[in-house]
């Protein structure tokens, strides 16, 4: 069944997001947008040109220009030459949404320049699916994309990161997943909670949670395959919190056991669960 329905487009550049795993994870905007666009434009055209073709939306005799870092000089120019003649243009990355850990930003800041219209068509983004899920603390996080390949530029990025106090998140490649878990390890410490989110979305998703200690010992001899996101817990100086950890405690308490109580709080607040477990016997004692 067809989704998308045809309207006019104003002139401008719009960013389409696209799925990362099933081909149904799209906005009916997006089908809109890619169906009546008058150039396409693509990380990968070969990724869109199958994503059309699932959602039977007719190339007709539109022009498709491939757009990634390799040529972004080159194929930027004839994106603004079409612009400055009034044409719509529709431009994917290979999945998710563009410009986050994908190219384009060159592209969004000629057309800014040129002064026309640029809008996005939003939906799925790897990151915000992993955040969603994890079980971190969604109210304050940072993305810091893809990690230097480099080790000691890890090891010196990870430390430039080590009092942050939100959520970090990371894209990282399965071949290295073992050795950037050894080194988060080292530098945050084994009471730090993470999250390896593999193939979100897909049909082979796994989502592994619990402290660096655990997590790096799980996958020490896994051979990792697929699309990982790395999530690790942001810093919490327990003294200076303890007083707002007892009232979590204390909320947690009406509804839960002792130990899931203690559990769901450290998991929470990145404090070592022994010590929120204390905390919860003394209320629980106290209560009684």
């Amino acid at each position: 069944m067809v989704n998308y329905k045809s309207i006019k487009l104003s002139p401008g550049l719009y960013f389409v997001s696209t799925p990362i795993g099933s081909a149904r994870d799209i906005t009916l905007r997006a089908l809109d947008i890619l169906a009546n666009a008058d150039v396409l434009a693509a990380e990968d055209t070969r990724t869109l040109k199958k994503l059309l073709e699932i959602h039977e939306i007719p190339m007709k005799n539109r022009i498709l220009i491939s757009y990634h870092d390799h040529n972004g000089s080159k194929a930027r120019p004839k994106l603004l030459a079409h612009l400055e003649q009034g044409k719509s243009i529709a431009y994917t990355s290979e999945a998710g949404t563009p410009l986050i850990a994908d190219p384009g930003f060159s592209l969004l800041t000629g057309v800014i320049s040129a002064e026309n219209n640029v809008t996005s068509a939003p939906g799925p983004c790897a990151l915000i699916a992993a955040l969603t899920v994890g079980g971190l603390p969604t109210d304050r996080f940072c993305f810091e994309g893809f990690l230097p390949n480099n080790k000691s530029q890890r090891e010196l990025k990870f430390r430039q990161l080590q009092s942050y106090r939100g959520t970090l998140i990371f894209y990282e490649s399965a071949k290295r997943l073992k050795d950037t878990l050894v080194k988060a390890l080292e530098i945050f410490g084994e009471a730090r909670q993470a999250v390896v989110c593999r193939e979100i979305t897909k049909k082979f998703e796994d989502i592994k949670r619990g402290n660096l200690k655990e997590l790096s010992s799980f996958y020490s001899d896994k051979n990792v395959k697929g699309e990982i996101v790395l999530l690790i817990a942001g810093a919490v100086d327990f003294d200076t919190d303890q007083s707002k950890i007892e009232q979590y405690v204390k909320d947690a308490l009406r509804s839960m056991s002792v130990k899931d109580s203690a559990e769901a709080v450290a998991l929470a607040f990145n404090v070592p669960r022994r010590d929120v477990y204390q905390i919860a016997l003394k209320i629980k004692s106290d209560g009684d």
